[in-house]
Protein backbone atom coordinates (compact mmCIF):
# COMPACT_ATOMS: atom_id res chain seq x y z
CA UNK A 1 0.00 0.00 0.00
CA UNK A 2 1.17 3.76 -1.10
CA UNK A 3 0.79 6.56 0.53
CA UNK A 4 -1.56 7.71 -1.49
CA UNK A 5 -3.59 5.05 -1.86
CA UNK A 6 -6.42 3.55 0.62
CA UNK A 7 -7.78 0.35 1.80
CA UNK A 8 -11.17 -0.71 2.44
CA UNK A 9 -12.36 -3.75 4.23
CA UNK A 10 -15.78 -5.35 3.05
CA UNK A 11 -17.97 -8.20 4.41
CA UNK A 12 -19.65 -10.00 1.93
CA UNK A 13 -22.31 -12.41 1.97
CA UNK A 14 -23.87 -14.78 -0.40
CA UNK A 15 -25.84 -17.60 -2.12
CA UNK A 16 -23.14 -19.59 -3.69
CA UNK A 17 -25.45 -22.04 -5.21
CA UNK A 18 -25.29 -20.02 -9.03
CA UNK A 19 -21.22 -19.92 -8.64
CA UNK A 20 -17.89 -21.94 -9.09
CA UNK A 21 -16.62 -20.96 -5.79
CA UNK A 22 -15.52 -17.72 -4.46
CA UNK A 23 -12.27 -17.10 -6.41
CA UNK A 24 -12.56 -15.96 -10.35
CA UNK A 25 -12.31 -19.04 -12.53
CA UNK A 26 -11.55 -20.05 -15.71
CA UNK A 27 -14.56 -21.68 -16.54
CA UNK A 28 -17.56 -20.55 -15.26
CA UNK A 29 -18.45 -17.91 -12.56
CA UNK A 30 -17.06 -17.02 -8.93
CA UNK A 31 -18.19 -14.40 -6.82
CA UNK A 32 -15.03 -12.34 -6.37
CA UNK A 33 -15.26 -11.13 -10.41
CA UNK A 34 -19.00 -10.34 -9.65
CA UNK A 35 -17.86 -8.09 -7.01
CA UNK A 36 -15.01 -6.85 -8.80
CA UNK A 37 -16.96 -6.18 -11.92
CA UNK A 38 -18.93 -3.10 -9.33
CA UNK A 39 -15.88 -1.92 -7.92
CA UNK A 40 -14.88 -1.35 -11.23
CA UNK A 41 -17.76 0.82 -12.02
CA UNK A 42 -17.03 3.53 -9.19
CA UNK A 43 -13.30 2.89 -9.22
CA UNK A 44 -11.04 3.72 -12.29
CA UNK A 45 -8.07 1.54 -10.84
CA UNK A 46 -10.31 -1.46 -11.11
CA UNK A 47 -9.20 -3.11 -7.78
CA UNK A 48 -8.69 -6.33 -6.93
CA UNK A 49 -10.23 -8.37 -3.93
CA UNK A 50 -8.14 -9.93 -1.40
CA UNK A 51 -10.30 -12.39 1.00
CA UNK A 52 -10.14 -14.30 3.82
CA UNK A 53 -10.36 -17.69 2.47
CA UNK A 54 -11.93 -18.96 -1.02
CA UNK A 55 -15.24 -21.46 -0.75
CA UNK A 56 -16.25 -24.33 -3.43
CA UNK A 57 -18.75 -24.56 -5.80
CA UNK A 58 -22.20 -24.57 -4.22
CA UNK A 59 -21.18 -23.02 -0.85
CA UNK A 60 -22.71 -20.31 0.64
CA UNK A 61 -21.15 -17.27 3.40
CA UNK A 62 -22.42 -14.87 5.77
CA UNK A 63 -19.22 -13.54 6.96
CA UNK A 64 -16.70 -13.53 3.60
CA UNK A 65 -14.23 -10.88 4.30
CA UNK A 66 -12.53 -8.91 1.55
CA UNK A 67 -10.11 -6.10 1.27
CA UNK A 68 -9.53 -3.57 -1.61
CA UNK A 69 -6.95 -0.88 -2.26
CA UNK A 70 -8.06 2.23 -4.39
CA UNK A 71 -5.33 5.75 -4.90
CA UNK A 72 -6.44 8.59 -2.90
CA UNK A 73 -8.07 10.47 -5.98
CA UNK A 74 -10.62 8.01 -6.71
CA UNK A 75 -12.16 7.96 -2.95
CA UNK A 76 -15.32 9.95 -3.89
CA UNK A 77 -17.93 7.61 -2.45
CA UNK A 78 -18.95 8.83 1.43
CA UNK A 79 -18.03 5.40 3.31
CA UNK A 80 -21.37 5.55 4.79
CA UNK A 81 -22.30 5.10 1.53
CA UNK A 82 -20.19 2.45 -0.13
CA UNK A 83 -22.17 -0.91 0.79
CA UNK A 84 -25.17 0.62 -0.45
CA UNK A 85 -23.18 1.99 -3.60
CA UNK A 86 -21.98 -1.64 -4.62
CA UNK A 87 -25.03 -3.50 -3.61
CA UNK A 88 -27.16 -1.46 -6.20
CA UNK A 89 -25.48 -2.98 -9.08
CA UNK A 90 -25.41 -6.80 -7.18
CA UNK A 91 -27.34 -9.34 -8.13
CA UNK A 92 -29.69 -9.82 -5.28
CA UNK A 93 -27.45 -13.43 -4.16
CA UNK A 94 -24.81 -11.30 -3.49
CA UNK A 95 -24.43 -8.69 -0.86
CA UNK A 96 -21.72 -6.70 1.09
CA UNK A 97 -22.88 -6.16 4.43
CA UNK A 98 -19.85 -3.84 6.12
CA UNK A 99 -17.46 -1.85 4.37
CA UNK A 100 -15.41 0.24 6.50
CA UNK A 101 -11.63 1.28 6.18
CA UNK A 102 -9.06 -0.59 7.25
CA UNK A 103 -5.86 -0.53 8.29
CA UNK A 104 -2.62 0.22 5.84
CA UNK A 105 -0.82 -2.74 7.08
CA UNK A 106 -4.44 -4.89 7.29
CA UNK A 107 -4.94 -8.10 5.03
CA UNK A 108 -8.11 -9.94 5.11
CA UNK A 109 -5.92 -13.74 4.45
CA UNK A 110 -2.87 -13.18 6.50
CA UNK A 111 -4.57 -11.41 9.70
CA UNK A 112 -7.35 -13.68 9.48
CA UNK A 113 -6.46 -15.99 13.26
CA UNK A 114 -9.59 -18.38 12.58
CA UNK A 115 -12.81 -18.69 11.02
CA UNK A 116 -15.75 -20.66 11.68
CA UNK A 117 -18.38 -22.67 9.50
CA UNK A 118 -21.82 -23.69 9.93
CA UNK A 119 -23.19 -26.91 8.24
CA UNK A 120 -27.19 -27.42 8.14
CA UNK A 121 -29.23 -30.77 8.18
CA UNK A 122 -32.90 -31.15 7.57
CA UNK A 123 -33.47 -34.95 9.73
CA UNK A 124 -37.14 -35.93 8.48
CA UNK A 125 -38.06 -38.23 5.98
CA UNK A 126 -39.82 -35.23 4.04
CA UNK A 127 -37.83 -32.16 2.73
CA UNK A 128 -38.43 -28.91 4.09
CA UNK A 129 -39.36 -26.89 1.29
CA UNK A 130 -38.26 -23.36 3.00
CA UNK A 131 -34.70 -24.68 2.88
CA UNK A 132 -34.15 -26.22 -0.16
CA UNK A 133 -30.60 -25.19 -1.27
CA UNK A 134 -29.33 -24.23 2.32
CA UNK A 135 -29.63 -27.72 4.04
CA UNK A 136 -28.73 -31.16 3.44
CA UNK A 137 -32.13 -33.51 3.26
CA UNK A 138 -31.20 -36.23 5.60
CA UNK A 139 -33.79 -38.47 5.97
CA UNK A 140 -32.93 -41.79 7.81
CA UNK A 141 -33.43 -41.01 11.51
CA UNK A 142 -29.85 -39.69 13.14
CA UNK A 143 -28.48 -40.54 16.42
CA UNK A 144 -27.58 -37.43 18.21
CA UNK A 145 -25.86 -38.34 21.08
CA UNK A 146 -23.44 -40.09 18.76
CA UNK A 147 -22.73 -37.29 16.74
CA UNK A 148 -21.62 -35.15 19.43
CA UNK A 149 -19.33 -38.02 20.54
CA UNK A 150 -17.68 -38.48 17.06
CA UNK A 151 -17.15 -34.35 16.49
CA UNK A 152 -15.82 -34.54 19.68
CA UNK A 153 -13.05 -36.53 18.12
CA UNK A 154 -12.17 -33.49 15.73
CA UNK A 155 -11.04 -30.96 18.24
CA UNK A 156 -7.24 -30.32 18.55
CA UNK A 157 -4.63 -30.36 16.39
CA UNK A 158 -4.12 -32.99 14.07
CA UNK A 159 -3.55 -34.35 10.36
CA UNK A 160 -6.52 -34.22 9.00
CA UNK A 161 -5.48 -35.72 5.00
CA UNK A 162 -8.13 -38.40 5.60
CA UNK A 163 -11.04 -35.75 6.48
CA UNK A 164 -9.76 -33.37 3.32
CA UNK A 165 -10.27 -34.06 -0.53
CA UNK A 166 -7.21 -34.98 -2.96
CA UNK A 167 -5.69 -31.62 -4.32
CA UNK A 168 -3.65 -31.75 -8.10
CA UNK A 169 -0.78 -31.01 -6.38
CA UNK A 170 1.03 -31.71 -3.28
CA UNK A 171 0.43 -30.14 0.09
CA UNK A 172 2.71 -28.56 1.99
CA UNK A 173 1.08 -29.56 5.28
CA UNK A 174 -2.19 -31.13 5.90
CA UNK A 175 -2.01 -30.74 9.87
CA UNK A 176 -4.61 -28.07 11.08
CA UNK A 177 -6.11 -27.02 14.44
CA UNK A 178 -9.57 -27.19 15.16
CA UNK A 179 -10.94 -25.25 18.12
CA UNK A 180 -14.62 -26.12 17.96
CA UNK A 181 -16.95 -29.15 16.53
CA UNK A 182 -20.13 -28.66 17.60
CA UNK A 183 -23.85 -30.73 16.65
CA UNK A 184 -26.57 -28.64 17.70
CA UNK A 185 -30.35 -30.04 17.17
CA UNK A 186 -33.64 -28.22 17.34
CA UNK A 187 -36.06 -30.33 16.42
CA UNK A 188 -35.20 -31.46 12.60
CA UNK A 189 -32.56 -29.03 12.12
CA UNK A 190 -29.05 -29.81 13.42
CA UNK A 191 -26.13 -27.30 12.99
CA UNK A 192 -22.43 -28.66 12.62
CA UNK A 193 -20.34 -25.83 14.17
CA UNK A 194 -16.60 -26.10 13.56
CA UNK A 195 -14.05 -23.35 13.88
CA UNK A 196 -10.35 -24.01 13.61
CA UNK A 197 -7.07 -21.93 12.28
CA UNK A 198 -7.10 -22.86 8.15
CA UNK A 199 -8.94 -25.99 6.62
CA UNK A 200 -7.99 -28.14 4.02
CA UNK A 201 -10.16 -28.42 0.44
CA UNK A 202 -13.33 -29.97 1.26
CA UNK A 203 -12.69 -30.40 5.15
CA UNK A 204 -15.48 -29.53 6.67
CA UNK A 205 -17.79 -31.75 4.68
CA UNK A 206 -15.85 -34.82 4.84
CA UNK A 207 -15.98 -33.72 9.13
CA UNK A 208 -19.44 -33.45 8.68
CA UNK A 209 -20.29 -36.48 6.19
CA UNK A 210 -18.44 -38.39 8.73
CA UNK A 211 -20.09 -37.64 11.89
CA UNK A 212 -23.87 -37.86 10.03
CA UNK A 213 -22.46 -41.66 9.47
CA UNK A 214 -21.86 -42.15 12.73
CA UNK A 215 -25.08 -41.03 13.26
CA UNK A 216 -26.64 -43.22 11.25
CA UNK A 217 -24.75 -46.02 13.26
CA UNK A 218 -22.44 -47.27 10.48
CA UNK A 219 -19.65 -47.17 12.83
CA UNK A 220 -18.82 -45.75 15.97
CA UNK A 221 -17.79 -42.33 17.47
CA UNK A 222 -14.40 -44.02 18.88
CA UNK A 223 -13.47 -45.21 15.16
CA UNK A 224 -13.00 -41.34 14.54
CA UNK A 225 -9.06 -42.43 15.62
CA UNK A 226 -8.55 -44.85 13.49
CA UNK A 227 -9.71 -42.91 10.30
CA UNK A 228 -7.18 -40.33 11.91
CA UNK A 229 -4.04 -42.45 11.92
CA UNK A 230 -4.43 -44.14 8.39
CA UNK A 231 -4.15 -40.77 6.82
CA UNK A 232 -5.78 -41.76 3.48
CA UNK A 233 -9.70 -40.10 2.65
CA UNK A 234 -10.75 -43.64 1.83
CA UNK A 235 -10.41 -44.67 5.55
CA UNK A 236 -12.88 -42.07 6.63
CA UNK A 237 -16.57 -41.03 6.06
CA UNK A 238 -18.65 -39.68 2.88
CA UNK A 239 -18.44 -36.05 2.27
CA UNK A 240 -21.20 -33.93 2.82
CA UNK A 241 -22.72 -31.85 -0.39
CA UNK A 242 -21.86 -28.38 -0.64
CA UNK A 243 -25.04 -26.77 -0.43
CA UNK A 244 -25.36 -27.00 3.50
CA UNK A 245 -22.47 -25.12 4.17
CA UNK A 246 -21.60 -21.72 4.90
CA UNK A 247 -18.78 -19.38 6.19
CA UNK A 248 -20.14 -17.92 9.02
CA UNK A 249 -17.67 -15.78 10.44
CA UNK A 250 -13.88 -14.85 9.86
CA UNK A 251 -11.85 -14.25 13.23
CA UNK A 252 -8.96 -11.83 13.64
CA UNK A 253 -6.86 -10.06 16.37
CA UNK A 254 -7.54 -6.64 17.55
CA UNK A 255 -4.70 -4.40 17.39
CA UNK A 256 -2.69 -3.61 19.76
CA UNK A 257 -3.12 -0.25 21.71
CA UNK A 258 -0.80 1.13 24.46
CA UNK A 259 -1.66 2.40 27.17
CA UNK A 260 0.13 4.58 30.06
CA UNK A 261 -0.74 3.24 33.36
CA UNK A 262 0.99 4.34 36.50
CA UNK A 263 4.36 5.01 33.84
CA UNK A 264 3.60 0.97 32.71
CA UNK A 265 2.19 0.30 29.02
CA UNK A 266 0.10 -2.46 28.39
CA UNK A 267 -1.34 -4.23 25.85
CA UNK A 268 -4.57 -5.35 25.22
CA UNK A 269 -5.43 -7.98 23.06
CA UNK A 270 -8.34 -9.81 21.89
CA UNK A 271 -9.82 -11.76 19.37
CA UNK A 272 -13.49 -10.78 18.34
CA UNK A 273 -15.32 -11.89 15.22
CA UNK A 274 -17.01 -9.97 12.27
CA UNK A 275 -19.97 -8.12 13.73
CA UNK A 276 -22.74 -10.28 11.84
CA UNK A 277 -26.29 -11.31 12.38
CA UNK A 278 -27.16 -12.49 16.03
CA UNK A 279 -27.53 -16.49 16.40
CA UNK A 280 -27.85 -19.06 19.48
Amino acid sequence: MTLNSLKFKLVIAYDGSAYQGWQVQKIGTGVQEKVEAVLARYFPSKPRLHSSSRTDTGVHALGMVAHFEIPKAEDKIPLARLAIALNAFLSDDIRVLHATRARKDFHARFHATGKQYRYFIWNHPAMNPLLLGRAWHVPRKLDCAAMRKAAEHFVGRRDFKSFAATQNYEMESTVRTVTRCDVRRAGGNFTVIIEGDGFLYKMCRGIVGTIVQAGFGKFSPDDVKAMFAKTNRTAAGMSAPAHGLVLWKVFYKKPQRHRAHRGESKNKISVSSVPLLQSK
